[in-house]
């Protein structure tokens, strides 16, 4: 009986120690002399639909509103120039520079798209190249409004296409993912609002029939078809316009997983996805805009990031999620942007 007891009793120590242990770094990290941490952890689950309570679950709002002040973006504010974009993606055979050739230098003219595998910041990433930006469309989970996601391997092999990537976000029910936040336009019709088309103002990311990326920063989803936008969702920051780069000020969203859609002035659209952890490596917006001025981005748009980080191609997922969404073969979600031939 003793034996038993004692055995109870150390069990229940080792348990209060990691206890403590775990409080302890917690408040280390909160509190300690390290402010990145700090500045990562409020500014990631400020910048939640659903988790802000975490930062002010150990701050202040006083605190909560310097780290803020002091890491922020200032969005472009102007749309998007359309006859700035001159559709003509085949292969020159000169280039301006080594980012310039690693996009337009192809083995076969025909080729659709080219993936590129590079590095963002420290982290991995994959750089799509496409080559016929007309086929560039929405997709789709089957039945918008439902609570069930769908997963992009599973949409883009209904639609399909040889390569796809999430898109948009949503009002999340859990991994299951659930509804559209925002406008989903598909093939020139709103699928998807969550109020009056004629008044119901957010960002849009679209495309018009002929293929050029189209970024909306203050309008109604019927503004945004009477603009030729024929596929498209919601979603930002918008990161370039007009050749501009988003003004960046300290580190708002720390790093991540993320996914942009881009396109470059000769017409060709870039799908970046950067692989990484939630919360602790990937890229931050910095990050993003360094890699994308590099290959030649000319207009592009944040997508949703993090366990929703999806890049398939030819049915098979390409990048490595988080480790919850890599075991699945992708997440749950709503939306995305794909290659269909």
């Amino acid at each position: 009986m003793k034996k038993k007891k004692k055995s109870k009793i150390k069990k229940a120590t080792i348990v209060f120690i990691v206890l403590d242990t775990l409080v302890a770094i917690c408040f280390f990290i909160t509190y300690g002399p390290w402010d990145y941490l700090r500045n990562l952890y409020i500014n990631t689950a400020m910048n939640t639909m659903s988790h802000q309570y975490l930062a002010r679950l150990f701050y202040s709002q006083e605190t909560i509103d310097e780290v803020m002040s002091n890491n922020y973006f200032i969005t472009i504010d102007e749309e998007v120039n359309l006859d700035d974009i001159v559709i003509d993606t085949k292969d020159p055979g000169t280039y301006k520079d080594e980012y310039d050739k690693a996009i337009l230098q192809r083995d076969n003219p025909d080729d659709l798209y080219k993936v590129l595998d590079i590095k963002v910041g420290s982290s991995n990433a994959y750089l799509v190249a496409i080559y016929a930006p007309e086929k560039v469309k929405l997709i789709a989970k089957e039945e918008l409004g439902t609570e069930m996601g769908e997963r992009v391997i599973t949409m883009c092999e209904r639609y399909g296409g040889v390569v796809c990537i999430n898109g948009g976000g949503f009002v999340d029910y859990g991994y299951g993912s659930g509804i559209p936040i925002g406008y989903v336009i598909e093939d020139g019709e709103i699928t998807w609002s969550d109020g009056d088309p004629a008044t119901t103002r957010s960002q849009i990311i679209g495309l018009t029939e002929e293929g050029k990326l189209k970024l909306m920063n203050n309008a109604t989803g019927e503004e945004a078809l009477a603009a030729g936008v024929t596929e498209g969702l919601q979603f930002g920051p918008f990161l370039i316009v007009n050749g501009k780069s988003m003004e960046i000020v300290g580190d708002p969203w720390g790093k991540a997983p993320r996914v942009v859609i881009a396109q470059r002035k000769d017409g060709i659209i870039l799908f970046l996805v950067v692989d990484g952890e939630n919360y602790i490596n990937g890229a931050s917006l910095g990050d993003l805009v360094d890699t994308l001025e590099k290959y030649g981005a000319y207009n592009a748009a944040n997508l949703d990031g993090g366990q929703s980080s999806t890049l398939i191609i030819n049915n098979e997922l390409y990048n490595n999620p988080p480790a919850a969404a890599k075991s699945t073969n992708g997440r749950y979600v709503i939306t995305g942007f794909g290659l269909i031939p």
